[in-house]
Protein backbone atom coordinates (compact mmCIF):
# COMPACT_ATOMS: atom_id res chain seq x y z
CA UNK A 1 0.00 0.00 0.00
CA UNK A 2 1.56 3.35 -1.17
CA UNK A 3 0.02 7.01 -0.34
CA UNK A 4 1.93 9.92 -2.10
CA UNK A 5 3.22 12.51 -0.06
CA UNK A 6 2.91 15.93 -1.66
CA UNK A 7 6.30 17.70 -1.85
CA UNK A 8 5.17 20.68 0.16
CA UNK A 9 3.84 18.05 2.67
CA UNK A 10 7.16 16.31 3.12
CA UNK A 11 7.98 18.59 6.46
CA UNK A 12 4.97 17.39 8.07
CA UNK A 13 5.74 13.75 7.08
CA UNK A 14 9.18 14.09 8.41
CA UNK A 15 8.16 14.80 11.49
CA UNK A 16 7.71 10.74 13.05
CA UNK A 17 10.76 9.96 11.04
CA UNK A 18 14.27 11.71 13.06
CA UNK A 19 16.31 8.81 10.83
CA UNK A 20 16.86 6.59 8.24
CA UNK A 21 19.24 5.16 5.47
CA UNK A 22 20.67 7.12 2.61
CA UNK A 23 20.77 4.51 -0.30
CA UNK A 24 23.60 5.39 -3.04
CA UNK A 25 24.92 3.35 -5.92
CA UNK A 26 28.85 1.98 -5.66
CA UNK A 27 31.15 1.74 -8.64
CA UNK A 28 30.57 -1.60 -9.09
CA UNK A 29 26.70 -1.09 -9.14
CA UNK A 30 25.34 -2.16 -5.55
CA UNK A 31 23.25 -0.49 -3.53
CA UNK A 32 25.34 1.08 -0.85
CA UNK A 33 23.42 2.11 1.96
CA UNK A 34 24.27 4.31 5.40
CA UNK A 35 22.22 5.28 8.80
CA UNK A 36 21.64 9.12 8.84
CA UNK A 37 19.81 11.52 11.13
CA UNK A 38 17.17 13.25 8.97
CA UNK A 39 17.67 17.24 8.81
CA UNK A 40 15.28 18.51 6.09
CA UNK A 41 15.09 22.88 5.74
CA UNK A 42 11.76 22.84 3.94
CA UNK A 43 13.34 22.31 0.57
CA UNK A 44 16.73 19.77 0.96
CA UNK A 45 18.08 17.30 3.54
CA UNK A 46 21.45 18.17 4.58
CA UNK A 47 22.80 14.76 5.64
CA UNK A 48 26.56 14.17 7.68
CA UNK A 49 28.11 10.92 5.54
CA UNK A 50 31.53 9.79 5.07
CA UNK A 51 33.40 10.16 2.02
CA UNK A 52 32.85 6.85 0.44
CA UNK A 53 28.79 7.66 0.42
CA UNK A 54 29.54 11.66 -0.32
CA UNK A 55 31.86 10.16 -3.89
CA UNK A 56 28.89 7.77 -4.76
CA UNK A 57 26.33 10.98 -4.60
CA UNK A 58 28.70 12.75 -7.11
CA UNK A 59 29.26 10.31 -9.19
CA UNK A 60 25.77 8.85 -9.25
CA UNK A 61 23.38 11.36 -7.73
CA UNK A 62 19.93 9.61 -7.82
CA UNK A 63 19.18 8.53 -4.21
CA UNK A 64 16.52 7.23 -2.38
CA UNK A 65 16.05 7.80 1.17
CA UNK A 66 14.41 5.38 3.42
CA UNK A 67 13.29 6.13 6.54
CA UNK A 68 11.57 3.21 8.73
CA UNK A 69 8.34 3.04 10.90
CA UNK A 70 8.12 3.44 14.84
CA UNK A 71 6.59 0.00 14.27
CA UNK A 72 5.80 -3.20 12.80
CA UNK A 73 2.35 -1.94 11.70
CA UNK A 74 3.78 1.77 10.43
CA UNK A 75 4.72 3.36 6.70
CA UNK A 76 8.04 3.94 5.58
CA UNK A 77 8.43 7.06 4.36
CA UNK A 78 10.21 6.81 0.71
CA UNK A 79 12.21 9.76 -1.08
CA UNK A 80 13.62 10.21 -4.18
CA UNK A 81 15.96 12.46 -5.26
CA UNK A 82 19.16 14.34 -6.78
CA UNK A 83 21.98 14.58 -4.39
CA UNK A 84 25.06 16.68 -4.58
CA UNK A 85 28.43 16.52 -2.43
CA UNK A 86 28.60 19.68 0.28
CA UNK A 87 31.85 19.82 2.63
CA UNK A 88 30.74 17.14 4.76
CA UNK A 89 27.71 16.30 4.04
CA UNK A 90 25.48 15.60 1.27
CA UNK A 91 22.26 17.56 0.24
CA UNK A 92 19.45 15.83 -1.15
CA UNK A 93 16.80 17.99 -2.84
CA UNK A 94 13.58 15.73 -2.94
CA UNK A 95 11.73 14.79 -6.29
CA UNK A 96 9.29 12.41 -5.21
CA UNK A 97 8.44 10.90 -1.54
CA UNK A 98 5.51 7.98 -0.84
CA UNK A 99 4.03 6.37 2.45
CA UNK A 100 4.61 2.49 1.98
CA UNK A 101 4.11 -0.52 3.84
CA UNK A 102 3.19 -4.23 2.83
CA UNK A 103 -0.60 -5.18 2.39
CA UNK A 104 -0.69 -7.52 4.60
CA UNK A 105 -3.49 -9.98 5.25
CA UNK A 106 -5.64 -9.32 8.34
CA UNK A 107 -3.97 -12.15 9.86
CA UNK A 108 -0.69 -11.18 9.40
CA UNK A 109 -1.40 -7.67 10.26
CA UNK A 110 0.56 -7.12 14.26
CA UNK A 111 -2.29 -4.19 14.55
CA UNK A 112 -5.69 -6.66 14.52
CA UNK A 113 -6.33 -7.64 17.37
CA UNK A 114 -8.61 -10.15 17.37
Amino acid sequence: MSIPVPLPELGVALREFPWGYLVTVRDDGRAHAVAVPVRFDREVFRLDVGASTRRHAAARPDVALVLPPSSASGFSLIVDGLAAADGDAVVVRPSAAVLHRPALPAAADPSVVS
